[in-house]
């Protein structure tokens, strides 16, 4: 199999294999007080100093989760709870966020909170003169991807953030496919994070939150992690998650690198297709092309040995053209035509070469003769 879905899930690092591995033979609960304990609780210390040390964000605290959604469903919620009968009512985000975002910016129209939508252009980049518009002192919330799933583009974090702090609005970040890749450019007021982007286990991400900020809890029980979110942590995820940040911090040049080199050679093969987003501010281990007048779905249907896919693992099988696609201006036959290629680390030359090879010969098969 050729694996070039790395924006859905990353390969296991050898590192994160090894350590977890390790782990298994050990079952101490992290919150109890006895030697076992203590070791868990301190294994579980050391990951979160590491996960903490590659985001780069000097002080607040990191927050272990089960993964970003719930990270994000934990600032989203509480934050509009926290403004719910007060001046502020609005929750800004980008129409091309994540379902996780939006679908629980919209959910919290129960706490009287209204979720706007910024449009993006064709490059995928937010418009951020209506930004400004509807930036105001009613924004409860400004939330932002750093780098999109879908296209791989990055958004002006630094303008967003002045817009947010010039009406005293907090900004929260997901930065799950730049976490050890990229850094922040600025520091938000929380920040969503995942293992599994980052050759790290399913099942567990991390919230971080600024100094002096709090948040209700999401789910209520033992008061674990801060009050923040209850419920026993696993050791062995936070064991994988901390060493394959530290992993992704010692390899950050070496792997951009390798990701731009394979870009490079991706995009020669692919010369033919039309790039989805701006190519110059994106994160270069997304591909995401179309060629107008194929069906995707049946290249992903006949390349058999290529993981690839047609959007965001979490839509898939919806039915429904993707949001981004449709919001960066696509019509749905655009948007049908479309394959979205992720590689990185892992991905080998070959890959790139006899992937694009098999995926160029099932569209060429719906090609008409000349």
């Amino acid at each position: 199999m050729i694996y070039l879905d790395y924006q859905a899930t990353t390969p296991l690092a050898p590192e994160v294999i090894a350590v977890m591995a390790d782990g298994l033979h050990r079952h101490g609960n992290p919150h109890s007080a006895h030697a076992m304990g203590r070791q868990a609780a301190a294994e579980v210390e050391l990951a979160r100093d590491r996960v903490h040390r590659t985001l780069g964000l000097g002080g607040g605290r990191l927050v272990f989760t089960s993964g970003a959604t719930e990270a994000l469903n934990t600032a989203i919620q509480g934050m509009a709870q926290g403004a719910a009968g007060g001046g502020r009512t609005r929750i800004v985000t980008l129409a091309t966020e994540h379902a996780a975002v939006i679908d629980t910016a919209l959910a919290c129209a129960r706490w009287g909170m209204e979720a706007v939508l910024l449009p993006v252009g064709p490059d995928g980049l937010v418009d951020l003169n209506r930004a400004a518009e509807v930036i105001d002192d009613s924004t409860a919330l400004l939330v932002a991807m750093q780098v999109n799933n879908e296209i791989g583009v990055i958004q002006p974090l630094e303008a967003l953030a002045a817009l947010a702090a010039r009406v005293g609005a907090p900004f929260l970040c997901d930065a799950v496919q730049g976490f050890g890749r990229l850094a922040l450019p600025v520091t938000p007021d929380m920040v969503a994070i995942s293992a599994h982007k980052v050759h790290g286990p399913k099942g567990i991400g991390a919230l971080w939150l600024r100094d002096g900020l709090s948040l209700p809890p999401l789910m209520h029980g033992g008061g674990q992690e801060g009050g923040v979110r209850s419920g026993t942590l696993s050791p062995l995820l936070c064991a994988g998650f901390g060493v394959a940040a530290k992993v992704a911090d010692e390899r950050r040049a070496e792997d951009a690198a390798h990701v731009a080199a394979l870009w490079e050679t991706a995009r020669r093969l692919f010369a033919g297709w039309t790039v989805n987003g701006g190519t110059e501010h994106r994160y270069r281990g997304n591909l995401n092309i179309r060629r107008d007048g194929v069906d995707a779905a049946r290249i992903l249907s006949s390349c058999r040995r290529v993981a690839m896919s047609l959007g965001s693992a979490c839509a898939s099988g919806s039915g429904r053209t993707s949001h981004v696609l449709r919001a960066i201006g696509l019509t749905d036959a655009q948007a049908r035509s479309s394959i979205r290629l992720g590689f990185g680390r892992y991905t080998t030359m070959s890959d790139v070469e006899e992937g694009a090879l098999l995926i160029l010969e099932s569209a060429s098969e719906q090609e008409p003769m000349a």
